[in-house]
């Protein structure tokens, strides 16, 4: 079987490796569709992630789906044939954090396609690959493979709308408006948000923004008078960018909050906090997610959630380079997929 492995800053390779067999309490996979990540990208192309830098070959991929080729002993939740979501997180359930029902921040986390740990966690942009049972989730119905990658990301945008709070009846701005902002914006229309505002310096992702029901989509670089006033009960931070960190804390309400969604640069940045203490903001991150994961599956499988006008395309896994290109060119395309063999 082939596998996709980041050996170094744009350096990714097809190698070969002999097709894993389950053992007991596992599944076999054959790779449905593997979506490409802002994190998969910054270790492409920079050979890092923020403060995780890749230091062995690394096989990316931790938003995927899979068809369930055989199962190990005393497997019951999905047998051969099935349609699955993979869930990309293993938390070890006896910490502290998983004890108080936030898996999400495990201390003893093993994240697939992250190279937070050494060795690193292997990740799921290979033909085959094993996963423990309680990780698949078996849907039936005619959601597609490719729709069902998209799992991971939707918790995400869940998760995050949660660390908001009470959205019924909120005014919103999310800044990005790639995949996680879109999904985001999705998530804040099914938590109740009564106004949702986008912001982005590219016309394509702001035109898929309204598209996903945003209300309004403003150009950060040209409508910047809009988003100076104070005028959000909550402001999401997707981008990944300082600058629209500054724009959230200038455009959100006294006493509302912000919450930091997206990846920001490695390096430490400069950051006045005067107006986080003189409005009594709260600022929150988001990490990754927990139980939203059991609802990403709910709301895709019964389309719930549409994500279909967000896959831009599909490449076979021995075009990953080509694939890792396309991700990249947000002026073309949203999210970008890895399949192992023909479209889904």
């Amino acid at each position: 079987m082939l596998a996709a492995r980041i050996h170094a800053k744009e350096d990714l390779r097809l190698d070969a490796f002999d097709t894993p067999s389950p053992g007991a309490g596992e599944v076999l996979l054959k790779l449905g569709a593997g979506g490409i990540c802002g994190s998969d990208l910054h270790y492409y192309f920079e050979g890092r992630n923020g403060s995780f830098v890749v230091r062995e070959p690394l096989i990316p991929g931790h938003e995927a789906s899979g068809v369930v080729v055989s199962v190990g002993a005393g497997v019951t939740r999905v047998k051969p044939g099935d349609k699955v979501a993979v869930s990309p997180s293993h938390a070890c359930g006896r910490c502290e954090g998983c004890r108080q029902g936030r898996e999400q921040l495990c201390s003893n986390m093993k994240f697939l396609g992250s190279a937070s740990l050494f060795p690193h966690v292997q990740g799921m942009f290979r033909e085959y690959f094993v996963m423990g049972e309680r990780q698949c989730y078996p849907v039936g119905g005619d959601v597609s493979l490719g729709e069902l990658a998209f799992a991971e990301p939707l918790a995400v945008a869940l998760h995050a709308v949660a660390r908001g709070g009470d959205l019924l009846g909120k005014s919103v701005l999310v800044t990005g408006a790639g995949t996680i902002g879109c999904l985001t914006v999705m998530a804040a229309r099914l938590a109740g948000a009564r106004h949702v505002v986008v912001s982005d310096i590219l016309d394509r992702p702001l035109a898929k923004a309204k598209e996903s029901g945003a209300d309004v989509a403003l150009r950060a670089d040209r409508d910047g008078d809009q988003l100076a006033a104070p005028r959000f009960d909550v402001c999401y931070e997707v981008s990944g960018s300082f600058a629209a960190l500054k724009t959230c804390v200038a455009a959100v309400k006294r006493g509302g909050a912000v919450v930091q969604v997206g990846t920001l640069p490695h390096e430490p940045l400069p950051f006045v906090v005067n107006d986080v203490m003189a409005k009594e903001i709260d600022l929150r991150g988001a990490f990754r997610w927990g139980i939203e994961f059991d609802w990403a599956v709910d709301y895709l499988s019964t389309r719930r959630v549409d994500v279909r006008p967000l896959l831009s395309g599909q490449y076979p896994l021995q075009d990953a380079v080509a694939a890792f290109a396309a991700a990249a060119d947000k002026n073309k395309s949203t999210k970008v997929q890895v399949v192992a063999d023909q479209v889904h």
